[in-house]
């Protein structure tokens, strides 16, 4: 789902060889648009690394679509490499990033380790790009495979799933860091956890170019009056309850990592990870394992899965109880949790990439097509079962 607006000369001359087979934005693979990472690409970034050892091969090249990664085989590790296009993430917007996942290993959370190369920085930024370095991560990659929206395979991943969530906010609790200075490819609530939406919208807008080019000649204010405004009518009552917190703000079953006897050994990817609240992270991660959005339209009766979701909630509840207001809001929550990122992917496909299909379908398909699913019957069973779930256990 990337690079539409680049090719591999612009990217520092990586090469010209495209990865085969990522996920798009549909069920089917598709080519990848970011040039796949060399040997001969990453040997003098590893090489800044210290431990490292020369790069020997690369064992895998990751589905992923924002950025091209890899697992890479060193003389005296296997690390993961990512590399970003520097109109995505600079060097400032990692270290954002990587502030916060060593905050919460200092807290004891189970994240990655992101490995710093010679300079102290934990983003090295060339010509081709800019590299991020983690260790090998513990656990085994069961959802390795999945494409967006996979549901979990049974009710006790989902459940694991939970606990992890819950045991990751209380290693977040205390992180005051303000929000991602990007707007790009990042979760956020600030516009419909805010009194006015629109008005949030004109300030995001008036801050980022790209997203205000991409809104141009859309009817945004009446598809936001028609699908997002009443959602958030009926959220307004319950904003009070949503406390800021930075989260994960992404945890669907490929961003973790198992354990034989079936517990979460890692949660990976923070990429979209941000100031929003525990109850946006438990309905983002029941929006993403729950309901499977890639059906929608191909005559499937119904694409939630409500046992799912309130395994996942019991998982979490658990570890960490969800105060009574917070509980009442998460089912007035869901109908929006996508609804920002929808927004920043629209102003990458339209601004970073200049592909116009994929930013309609940011558009019409994810933003206003999953706040429209939301008002059927199916979308209305499931908001009312999550609801009953979220007070039942937090009696």
């Amino acid at each position: 789902m990337v690079g539409g607006g680049y090719d591999a000369a612009e990217m520092g001359g990586v090469g010209a060889e495209i990865a085969a087979g990522v996920h798009g934005l549909g069920l089917e693979r598709v080519a990848a648009d970011w040039p796949r990472l060399t040997v001969a690409e990453l040997s003098p970034i590893l090489a800044a690394h210290e431990g490292v050892g020369a790069v020997q091969a690369i064992a895998w090249h990751s589905p992923r679509p924002f950025a091209a990664s890899a697992l890479v085989t060193c003389a005296s590790a296997t690390v993961f490499v990512k590399r970003h296009h520097p109109r995505v993430r600079g060097p400032l917007d990692l270290a954002e990033e990587h502030a916060f996942l060593a905050y919460l290993r200092g807290a004891g959370a189970a994240v990655p380790t992101v490995l710093s190369a010679l300079t102290g920085q934990t983003a090295v930024a060339t010509k081709a790009g800019v590299y991020e370095v983690h260790a090998l991560a513990p656990g085994e990659d069961w959802y390795r495979d999945a494409v967006s929206w996979s549901p979990f395979t049974d009710r006790a991943h989902a459940r694991a799933a939970g606990r992890a969530l819950a045991s990751l906010h209380e290693a977040a609790a205390g992180y005051m860091a303000p929000p991602r200075a990007t707007g790009l490819l990042v979760a956020d609530f600030r516009i419909f956890g805010a009194p006015d939406p629109i008005a949030a919208v004109a300030r995001r807008v008036a801050g980022e170019p790209l997203l205000a080019r991409a809104l141009e000649g859309l009817k945004w204010k009446a598809d936001f009056a028609r699908l997002l405004l009443p959602w958030h009518a009926l959220l307004a009552p319950h904003l009070c309850a949503l406390t800021p917190l930075w989260a994960h703000n992404d945890l669907h079953a490929s961003n973790l990592l198992w354990r034989d006897d079936g517990g979460v050994a890692c949660i990976l990817d923070f990429g979209l990870a941000n100031v929003t609240s525990a109850v946006f992270d438990l309905a983002t991660t029941i929006e993403r394992n729950a309901v499977e959005w890639l059906r929608l339209g191909d005559g499937t009766t119904n694409i939630a899965h409500a046992d799912l979701a309130g395994a996942l909630i019991a998982g979490y509840c658990e570890t960490r109880k969800l105060p009574p207001g917070q509980a009442a809001a998460l089912p007035f929550v869901l109908p929006l949790v996508h609804a920002e990122f929808a927004l920043s992917e629209l102003a990458y496909f339209h601004g970073v990439l200049g592909c116009a299909d994929r930013a309609d379908l940011a558009y019409h398909d994810f933003l206003l097509g999953h706040a429209r699913w939301f008002t059927t019957l199916c979308g209305q069973e499931f908001l009312l079962r999550v609801g009953e779930i979220a007070r039942a256990h937090n009696r």
